[in-house]
């Protein structure tokens, strides 16, 4: 989504000035990855990702670092941090756009010293600027508030701020319900863009391809595995994962998990679960089976789910959470078991999140 608003918004027309790269974009993304390291380029020149760049990744001429997810790792804000600080000619500064307040990360004596403090500058303050109607520095004039919306019946009106909802007709008489969204950015398959209401209707009749019911949708979802080649069947179709992120947000479900996306266009009359929800649940069914270092590795697990979403659950992302949590893969290893005992445990207890909950 950002990605495709930033090309939109852009003065240039490349479609590829601002990419996206993800574990999950194959080499496509590292085709991109290249493409943005060479410094001989300069298309594209911005690159979306969740934690593509923390590590190993070799840019040179970073200007500009938007944080946009919490990071709550202090090693993982070093090395996104540290992206940025790589030498070439003219980049000797760059920037950083933190949205998620993770700047007290820097409060690290051991790593950026203690804090310098700050110049005070004392100056005249400017004098105020009279009002232009009663003449006072101090507006002193009496003014009537506006008349409630003859709409919402709010004063101010507050019909902006409501998110307008269009119902979009399926197949089989089905209905489903998204937020009006004045432009979009899906595709078709053969490459010509088409509107919420086409891709919607071509996702639903692709599903009988796919899956048969909801528990095997279940079951499907609750595999890393099984996940991951679902996701690429849907790619193959013509509904990569970046269009499901949209839809995601068309249908109001940023904080619930792209299952029950899936779920919804599916079955209209589901009810979706936030990340938080399924992770509670999780956690009351699994917990009780673990170890001590165990279940701590699954919260920590669990947190990062809540935070960035499914990405975080594929198992390419085992050895980075590892290492995240334990400093280094030899340190988890030690505390949790073997490799296979912990992938093992990794993959299984994803389950738990997508299970059927009979009240």
């Amino acid at each position: 989504m950002i990605r495709d608003l930033i090309n939109q918004e852009s003065k240039t027309k490349d479609p590829f000035y601002c990419v996206r790269v993800t574990a999950n974009d194959g080499e496509e993304g590292e085709r991109q990855l290249r493409e943005f390291q060479d410094n001989e380029k300069t298309i594209p020149t911005i690159l979306t990702t969740s934690q593509k760049l923390s590590t190993g990744v070799d840019a040179r001429n970073v200007r500009n670092i938007v944080l946009l997810r919490p990071v709550n790792s202090m090693i993982e804000f070093k090395q996104i941090v540290g992206r940025g600080t790589r030498v070439y000619d003219g980049n000797d500064f760059f920037t950083i756009y933190d949205y998620v307040n993770a700047y007290h990360h820097f409060a690290d004596p051991e790593w950026d010293g203690d804090p310098a403090e700050p110049t005070e500058i004392i100056s005249d303050p400017e004098p105020p600027i009279p009002c232009r109607d009663c003449g006072h520095p101090v507006c002193e004039c009496v003014k009537e508030p506006p008349a409630p919306c003859i709409v919402c019946g709010e004063s101010p009106c507050g019909c902006e701020k409501k998110p307008k909802k269009v119902k979009i007709k399926l197949a089989r008489g089905k209905e489903r319900e998204i937020q009006h969204m004045m432009s979009t950015s899906f595709w078709s398959a053969d490459g010509k863009p088409i509107s919420a209401e086409e891709f919607l209707n071509d996702l639903f009749g692709e599903f009988p391809k796919l899956f048969q019911n909801e528990e095997e949708l279940r079951s499907i979802w609750g595999n890393p595995v099984t996940r991951r080649t679902f996701l690429e069947k849907l790619d193959e179709l013509g509904f990569p994962k970046s269009d499901l992120i949209t839809l995601q947000k068309l249908v109001n479900m940023e904080k619930s998990d792209l299952f029950d996306v899936l779920e919804y266009v599916f079955n209209g009359d589901y009810i979706a679960k936030s990340r938080e929800e399924r992770a509670k649940l999780a956690q009351e069914s699994i917990i009780p089976l673990l170890t001590a270092n165990k279940k701590d590795f699954i919260d920590f697990v669990l947190e990062k789910y809540v935070e960035a979403g499914i990405d975080e659950l594929d198992d390419s992302k085992l050895k980075t959470l590892i290492e995240n949590k334990y400093q280094s893969l030899p340190d988890g290893l030690s505390v949790l078991g073997n490799a296979g005992e912990v992938r093992k445990l990794f993959i299984e207890f994803q389950q738990y999140l997508y299970q059927e909950v009979v009240a």
